[in-house]
Order: C-alpha cells, then sequence, then structure tokens
C-alpha cells in the first residue's frame, strides 16, 4: 500500500507538468490582451503596455511558464490579474461553496444510483428495468445547462417551490464561519433556520449536477450486477437454499462494486470540474463561478490556478479509488 501511495504522489508531478503546461499554453494563445481588459477600452497604448510590464506578459512564453512552475513548487499560484488577490487566497475562498455543492450531488448520485442499478438488473428486462434505463439515457444525453434550465423553469418560475440562484436567502445571516459548508456550519452552531434554507438551495443545482453522473453510476451497477448474477457461485448459492435478496446484496453487489469504484470515482472528479456550467446557471457564488469570469476576464493566474486544483483531485481521487480496490478485493492484496 505505501508503494502504491508513494507511486501515485510521483505521478502527480508529471499530471501538473503536462497539464499545466498544455493549460498555459492555450491561455496564452488565445486572443484578447488582459493588459487592455485592466486598464480599459479607452486607455492609451503606452497604458496598456506598462500593464503589461507590470504583469510580465511582456516577457517571452517560456520564461512566463518557468515562474509560474517555480511559484506553484513553493505553493504560490499566482496573483489574480482580475481581483489583485493571491490565486489561492481566492480559491480557498469560494472552495467551500463548490465542495459543499459536489458532496450532496455525490451523495444523491450514489445513494440513488447504486439501489436504482440493483433494481434494474434483478428486473431486468422488466417495466423497472425499462424505466431506469430510459432515466439513464436521459442522463448521459441531456445538456446540463437545458437540464438546469427546465429545472429553474418548472420549480421556481412556474412553481415557486425552490430558489433557482445563491446560497442562502438574503434576508438571513450567514452561519459562523468554521468549514466554510453551510450546511455543515449551521448545524454545529444550531443555526437551523440557516440549515433548512442553505438545503432549499442546494436542492435544485445538486439535482441538476448529479443527473450525469447519477445516469453513469446506475448503468455501471446494472451492468456488474447482471455479469456477476450469472457467475457459478451465485447459481450454487441458490441451489443451497440461500435467499435472492441475501444473494444480491451479500455476494452480488459487493462483487459488482469493484469495477463501479471506479466510475464512482471519476464521477467525483467530474462533479468537480463540471460544476462550472452549473454554478454559472444557478448563480452559485462557487471556483466554477469563479473561472468563468476569470476567463471572461483573460486572468491567467486564476484559469491556471483553477485547474492545478481540479488536476490534484483527480490524482488523489484514484489513489483513494486504489485504495478501496485494495480494500474490498482480496485478490489485490495477494
Amino acid at each position: 500500500m505505501i508503494h502504491l501511495i508513494r507511486q501515485r504522489l510521483l505521478m502527480l508531478v508529471f499530471v501538473l507538468f503536462g497539464v499545466t503546461a498544455a493549460t498555459f499554453l492555450m491561455s496564452h494563445v488565445i486572443p484578447g490582451n488582459p493588459a487592455q481588459v485592466m486598464a480599459g477600452p479607452h486607455a492609451s497604448p503606452e497604458t496598456v503596455e506598462a500593464i503589461r510590464h507590470q504583469l510580465g506578459l511582456d516577457r517571452p512564453l517560456l520564461v512566463q511558464y518557468l515562474q509560474y512552475m517555480n511559484g506553484l513548487l513553493h505553493g504560490d499560484l499566482g496573483t489574480s490579474i482580475r481581483t489583485q488577490q493571491p490565486v489561492a487566497h481566492d480559491l480557498a475562498n469560494f472552495f467551500p461553496a463548490t465542495l459543499e455543492l459536489v458532496l450532496y450531488s455525490f451523495l444523491i448520485a450514489i445513494v440513488l444510483g447504486i439501489p436504482l442499478g440493483v433494481i434494474a438488473a434483478v428486473k431486468r428486462n422488466t417495466y423497472w428495468d425499462y424505466v431506469v434505463r430510459v432515466f439513464s439515457i436521459g442522463g448521459v444525453s441531456i445538456p446540463v445547462f437545458w437540464s438546469g434550465l427546465v429545472l429553474i423553469l418548472i420549480f421556481y418560475a412556474k412553481l415557486g417551490w425552490l430558489p433557482a440562484s445563491g446560497r442562502l436567502d438574503i434576508s438571513l445571516p450567514r452561519p459562523p464561519m468554521i468549514t466554510g459548508l453551510y450546511t455543515v456550519d449551521s448545524a454545529l452552531t444550531g443555526y437551523w433556520e440557516d440549515f433548512f434554507n442553505s438545503l432549499w438551495h442546494l436542492l435544485l443545482p445538486a439535482a441538476t449536477l448529479s443527473y450525469v453522473q447519477l445516469s453513469v453510476i446506475m448503468r455501471q451497477v446494472r451492468s456488474s450486477m447482471i455479469e456477476v448474477l450469472s457467475k457459478e457461485f451465485i447459481l450454487t448459492g441458490r441451489a443451497n437454499g440461500l435467499g435472492r435478496m441475501f444473494l444480491v446484496i451479500r455476494y452480488g453487489l459487493r462483487n459488482a462494486m469493484i469495477p463501479t469504484i471506479t466510475v464512482i470515482g471519476l464521477s467525483f472528479g467530474s462533479l468537480l470540474g463540471g460544476a462550472v456550467v452549473t454554478e454559472t446557471i444557478f448563480d452559485w457564488p462557487g471556483m466554477g463561478h469563479y473561472v468563468v469570469e476569470s476567463i471572461a476576464s483573460l486572468d491567467f493566474p486564476a484559469i491556471m490556478g483553477f485547474t492545478v486544483v481540479i488536476a490534484v483531485a483527480y490524482v488523489f481521487i484514484n489513489l483513494v479509488v486504489d485504495l478501496l480496490y485494495y480494500a474490498l478485493d482480496p485478490q489485490i492484496r495477494r
């Protein structure tokens, strides 16, 4: 296990190098001049050139990249061109909102995806199976922005049941800062009105963000369960009189979860990176909303910082998945 952890951490170095190099190159070759954006449309060429020099954008591209990597190795993500604040500081402020949204979306995907996948496999080629399959096809086919807009139109504009933006009603005070997750902080401090209100605000964006990964998990669980339920040890258990539900839960689901864990792990990473669209639609004040505004302002350090955070998250998620393999499959331990 220690060797596996070392291997994954070493891989992190190569991943960061590849991701930062590709993102740095792409962000600097796109048309636009961040110095012009900062100076304004009516600024003189001398003012724009002075800002470019101040930001270091007049240096060769390779020199800029090496300077960025040197700062990154020392824990410095650079300074945002738009906010004039350290990128690490900005991301630390916006990350809790994104993490809260991703955690609840992930919870919805797991709690609904695994049971529905099991039901579809056990009830194969029945009405229940067809309903689950149609639902999952919709999840992988419908764009996130479209499903989010439809939910807003139905539950906010037409029915008025759920809020369409923000983390909390403007009339309520924010709970005391502990973790930055409103539901956790309000529960820990006894702000129960904030707790239920923040949950209310989470419903639409979490449902929108989770739909795609929920569908992927359902399809994977169904496929794995169908394969496991046809194995000889399941047929032997039936012949020995073991109950169907006992076989499905105790032996079928555990073996089916081994390939499913990979999909679940990647789903969490996809939710973290895919929150950009959802946060934009629902005006959710997280990292996705921050990076969209940074892209519009050609804020290279902020874009790079967001990319680095997502890349590191993916590497550690893959590490957790490998460790879960180690815990669930005795053959891997041997």
